[in-house]
């Protein structure tokens, strides 16, 4: 294992008759963002789902910085600190910028704290208030608060969803695919802004197709085929793989 952070061991998910995914084993740490790639189908956003403990695992366990996570619910497993985004944005188009983001710090809060459904004390405003302006302000969205998050382009959803994740405290964050939908510069603009956030030490584990994205932001990678893992190792070495190559990468890789 590759130190302390997100462990998947021996993890198997099938559905009927279909082994989704096979005795699959990684190590994603904290403060490093981890590629985990493969083709359509190869069990990666099920292996996320198994994490947060939305879909029943078959065999195997999930660990959040050498916690177990196996016996946890949803909820549990958010409030441990494991977050994650989705490929499908769940965003609330008729809120504004800065109400969507401070959902993320207003959700984890309610969670610890069940009265906080009921009333919220005013330190605890301001550090929700807190919270939601510093991410706006990393994710670079501080001018966009105040606008509706219908009234959005794709790249700019993109962001205000990984800032309700930032804000929201998570010590650990899956990305499902973040850069569908973005353009050349908003993907470079995504690339820099969850290096940054890594820096303090939260880790993430990256689903991601767009591989000049996973090349500028991952040193380490995992690649899943028919719910298997067929390899791990370095974003160079997996460049240089056969294996990688026929399953996956093919001319992208060059």
């Amino acid at each position: 294992m590759r130190g302390e952070g997100l462990g998947i061991e021996k993890l198997s998910v099938r559905f009927g008759g279909l082994l989704a995914v096979d005795e699959v084993t990684l190590s994603a740490p904290g403060g490093a963002i981890t590629g985990l790639i493969g083709p359509n189908g190869a069990g990666k956003t099920t292996t996320f789902n198994a994490c947060t403990g939305t879909v029943p695992v078959t065999s195997g366990s999930v660990s959040l910085f050498e916690h177990d996570l196996s016996h946890h619910g949803p909820a549990s497993r958010a409030q441990s600190g494991l977050g994650r985004t989705f490929q499908r944005m769940e965003l609330f188009d008729s809120m504004t910028v800065a109400e969507n983001v401070a959902l993320g710090p207003e959700a984890a809060l309610a969670g610890r704290h069940l009265w906080s459904h009921l009333i919220s004390p005013p330190r605890q405003r301001r550090d929700i208030a807190q919270r939601a302006d510093d991410a706006l302000a990393g994710c670079g969205l501080s001018h966009l608060g105040q606008h509706r998050v219908r009234d959005l382009s794709t790249g700019q959803r993109r962001l205000v969803e990984l800032a309700r994740a930032l804000a929201s405290g998570f010590r650990f964050l899956l990305l499902d695919e973040p850069s569908s939908g973005l353009d050349k510069i908003e993907t470079e603009r995504f690339a820099e802004i969850i290096s940054g956030a890594v820096a303090s030490g939260l880790g993430i584990l990256l689903v991601e197709h767009d591989m000049a994205l996973v090349r500028s932001v991952c040193e380490y990678v995992y690649v899943l085929d028919f719910g298997q893992l067929i390899f791990e190792g370095s974003m160079a070495e997996a460049q240089n793989s056969e294996v990688v190559r026929a399953a996956y990468l093919g001319s992208e890789a060059a």
